[in-house]
Formats: C-alpha cells, sequence, structure tokens
C-alpha cells in the first residue's frame, strides 16, 4: 500500500491527530511508521500508537510502560541492543537498535480512548499485509487485535487459529504466529501478564529463531 507519514485513510482518527497535535504541540501526533530493519525475521505487531508514548515520540511502544517491558525483554534475549526505549531527556533513544527484529501496529494512528473501530483496524491492515509480504520466520501479535489483525492480512479464516496467551500457530505460509497478551500497564499491574509470563513467550520465539 505504501505507508507514509501523511495517510489520512481513515477520517476519524485524521481529526483526532489534529485535535492532539493541537494540544501538544510537540508531539508526533501523525501515523506511526514501523520501527527496525525490513527483512527481520520477527515481527512484533501490537494494537496502536499510545497518547503519550509513540504518538509522542514517533516510534513504536516508546515513551510508556510496555515500551519498557516490550524493550527490557527483547534486550534480554539479544533482539535489541538496549533495554531504554528513551534517552536521558524523555526522547526516542537514538542509540537504541533492533537485531534482526522489527515493531509494527495494526493501527498505525493513535485512536481516541486507545480504541480504534473495526473499520479502522480493516483500513490500515494493507500496511500490515506489506510488513507479512516480507515473510517473518516469527510473528508475535501482542493481544486478541493485533492476533486477528495478523490473520486478516494473510487472508486467513479467525476461527481456525484462536488468539489464547502462550499459544502459537503454524501457518501456511511458514510464519510461526505466537501470541501474548498486550504488555500495557494495566494487564501487568492486575498480573493478568507478568514479566515472566512475556519473558516466556519472548524466549520460545529466541528458541525458534535459533538464538539460544
Amino acid at each position: 500500500m505504501g505507508f507514509t507519514l501523511d495517510c489520512r485513510r481513515c477520517d476519524r482518527l485524521a481529526g483526532f491527530l489534529d485535535e492532539v497535535g493541537a494540544q501538544y504541540p510537540e508531539y508526533h501526533a501523525r501515523p506511526v511508521t514501523s520501527f527496525g530493519n525490513e527483512g527481520s525475521r520477527f515481527l512484533i505487531v501490537g494494537l496502536a500508537p499510545g497518547m503519550h508514548g509513540a504518538n509522542r515520540t514517533g516510534r513504536p511502544f516508546t515513551g510508556d510502560y510496555a515500551g519498557n517491558l516490550l524493550y527490557g525483554t527483547l534486550y534480554r534475549h539479544g533482539f535489541a541492543t538496549s533495554p531504554e526505549p528513551l534517552d536521558a531527556d524523555g526522547n526516542a533513544n537514538s542509540n537504541l537498535r533492533l537485531v534482526d527484529c522489527r515493531i509494527a501496529n495494526a493501527v498505525r494512528c493513535l485512536p481516541p480512548q486507545n480504541k480504534p473501530l473495526p473499520v479502522e483496524i480493516k483500513t490500515c491492515n494493507g500496511y500490515l499485509a506489506d510488513e507479512l509480504s516480507m515473510l517473518p520466520k516469527a510473528v508475535l501479535a501482542l493481544g486478541t487485535i493485533a492476533h486477528q489483525a495478523v490473520l486478516g492480512a494473510l487472508k486467513l479464516r479467525k476461527a481456525d487459529y484462536a488468539f489464547s496467551h502462550g499459544a502459537r500457530h503454524g501457518l501456511p505460509n511458514g510464519i510461526e504466529l505466537f501470541d501474548s497478551y498486550h504488555c500495557s500497564r494495566y494487564n501487568t499491574q492486575t498480573r493478568r501478564l507478568t514479566s515472566d509470563m512475556f519473558d516466556s513467550v519472548i524466549a520460545s520465539i529466541a528458541s525458534h529463531l535459533g538464538k539460544v
């Protein structure tokens, strides 16, 4: 589909970003591009940018609690060069690099109340299809919406691949799809997802890719 930072295909999301940009002129407040090298064997798919996270910094999972857990875990397993997504000034850490890993979102614009509409997920799905066309060996879906967005982008039946934390699905194109609850502050505070649970999923992916 040819992603661009000027994408305004979803009227509601584009209008909301205009409002957020006016309220926070120092924020990125635009669609957020993927982070990491194209062709990486490991693709992580989240839901959407957070208001004061990626929507502020312009980098997926950077600036909020979810990013701290994600990048810290990726670093422990050799998928990132630093556990710190932010620098001392609170901006995206320019020294952080992903190693054979790339991060994208099912929806690339901040949605109101962090809840994209089904039509917005569908409209953005072509961008995710572009990511998946590079045939990563492992895809991690963070939450049900990301899981279903991956299946939709690959034109697979959702009923054939049920989301469950810790599940893994061998897909027809050779991709191994791994599932995890989203690493959000809410999920960790309620203990729905612990750091050990999340670490276990990333460890399984590292093993699948032959990193351990």
